[in-house]
């Protein structure tokens, strides 16, 4: 049992040193010198937008003001700063974004008293000293783009792990926050709002730590520690969130009928939009925390499995002997089920006894995550324990009441079929069990399984129902 244990705890170490070194890249590439000044870093969504289908006829668009809506300012270990959480410069980005998209022409209007002071200016000088000439009128907007960053939302979520042995560990911890983009069309025409649209981006920090003490010598204790903390740029993440509504509104716009691609674009185009709408639709299955539901839980559960028991009683040995069983599940709701359970398998002490045992047990059980593959459980109920001989089903003797609990972890493959792993404590209430009293506390012993789960009916999707999409409205 010594060496299995081991084993266990090699493997676990080795496990955390690969998901800990992961994510610690950085950590090779450390900053030892100052670096020179560099281009500004682009976001996935940059290229994106730069590879969206031409447009016909460029859109002339005017931004006032897009600012931080939010008025958050940044934590910090002591509190809460004077500095703001989110970026200020939101207007010159959204300004970026819609150059970058190419269906748009710009126009100032954030600083448009500077523009009508130099216009002035220049009009005088004009005047003076080349008569006859004129400035020409300035461009109108057929759109104005209104909005702001509505919200900075600090530690949605949190975690972390870490391993110690024998002097030498690690750990690590993260944390997620998240910025929300609104972003509006306005005609200038008819005041209309023409689009809304509401994007998101998260922002994640990373701390990756390692420590080693150990005495190599007579009083003589080594102490090492390293560590390395990363954090996803705010103003990165809130570019992406820009530009991710800019793509939107583009796309949704093209949709609706409110501005259309060039001619040659249209087949890129079409292409674009059934992108776009399976996008929304992984979306409108998605939550807050970015998981969506992979499969629909079923009403039943059928478990044969195969195990391992071991004993705990009057005698000092432990002995590993195997089992084996059924369960079958009834879900009442996608997360509490009723489970009727079955094993048989040997109770050993090496040297000193060895006996068959049947079981039957039942259970409440509760899945945390009922859509979702990977799923972990929780059970725990009563029943009745007893010895039995070369049949499970021939019982001899007493029969004692047990009370028993565990937990698991269920992976489903398909919407028929999936894996399953428990461990369970199980409690008779009888010290009679190994056939021999002795001490104050009753016989008890842990049964470990792995096996299939086939599944049976079908719960109800959770999915939102998406709305359909708008038809174009023809053109005179």
């Amino acid at each position: 049992m010594k060496k299995i244990l081991s084993v266990v705890i090699q493997v676990f170490i080795v496990s955390f040193l690969i998901e800990s070194l992961s994510g610690c890249t950085n950590f090779f590439h450390q900053p030892y010198s100052p670096r020179r000044a560099r281009l500004g870093e682009e976001t996935p969504t940059t290229v994106s937008l730069r590879q969206l289908p031409a447009a016909k006829e460029k859109i002339v668009a005017a931004v006032y003001k897009f600012r931080d809506l939010t008025g958050q300012y940044k934590q910090t270990e002591n509190g809460t700063g004077f500095s703001t959480a989110v970026t200020q410069g939101t207007t010159n980005i959204l300004l970026k974004a819609l150059e970058e998209s190419n269906w748009f022409v710009t126009i100032e209007r954030e600083n448009v008293s500077n523009l009508l002071n130099e216009r002035k200016i220049v009009r005088s000088s004009v005047a003076q000293f080349k008569e006859g000439e004129n400035l020409p009128p300035l461009l109108f907007a057929g759109i104005i783009l209104e909005g702001g960053v509505v919200s900075y939302d600090a530690n949605i979520v949190t975690g972390g792990s870490g391993l110690e042995y024998f002097g030498a560990g690690g750990s690590t911890q993260y944390r997620q926050d998240r910025v929300t983009v609104y972003l509006r069309a306005v005609s200038t025409k008819s005041g209309k709002i023409l689009k809304t649209i509401y994007t998101s981006k998260t922002i994640l920090s990373q701390a990756v730590n390692a420590t080693l003490s150990r005495y190599v010598l007579f009083k003589r204790l080594l102490e090492v520690e390293t560590g390395l903390t990363t954090t996803e740029p705010g103003q990165l993440a809130v570019t992406e969130a820009i530009e991710k509504a800019v793509e939107g509104l583009i796309i949704e716009g093209v949709r609706d009928g409110l501005w259309t691609a060039a001619d040659k674009s249209a087949a890129a185009m079409k292409n674009t939009l059934d992108a776009y709408e399976k996008e929304k639709t992984l979306m409108n299955e998605t939550d807050v925390f970015g998981m969506r539901q992979e499969v629909a839980p079923p009403f039943l559960s059928l478990h044969p499995y195969v195990g391992v028991m071991r004993y705990y009683g009057d005698y000092s040995r432990h002995t590993l002997k195997g089992s084996y069983g059924a369960s079958l599940d009834f879900h009442i709701t996608p997360r509490f089920g009723i489970q009727v359970n079955g094993a048989t398998g040997v109770l050993a002490s090496e040297g000193a006894f060895s006996s068959n045992i049947t079981s039957l047990e039942g259970n409440f059980i509760f899945r945390p995550l009922p859509y979702q593959r990977w799923t972990p459980l929780l059970y725990i109920g009563a029943g009745a324990v007893s010895q039995s001989g070369t049949s499970p089903f021939n019982w001899q003797g007493a029969s004692y009441l047990q009370a028993q609990g565990g937990l698991g972890i269920q992976f489903s493959a398909s919407k028929v079929i999936g894996f399953r792993s428990t461990l369970s404590y199980n409690q008779p209430f009888t010290d009679a069990l190994d056939g021999r009293i002795a001490g104050t506390r009753n016989d008890y012993y842990l049964r470990s399984t792995l096996g299939l789960v086939l599944h049976i009916g079908r719960f109800q999707s959770k999915t939102r129902p998406v709305a359909p999409a708008q038809a174009a409205p023809q053109k005179k």
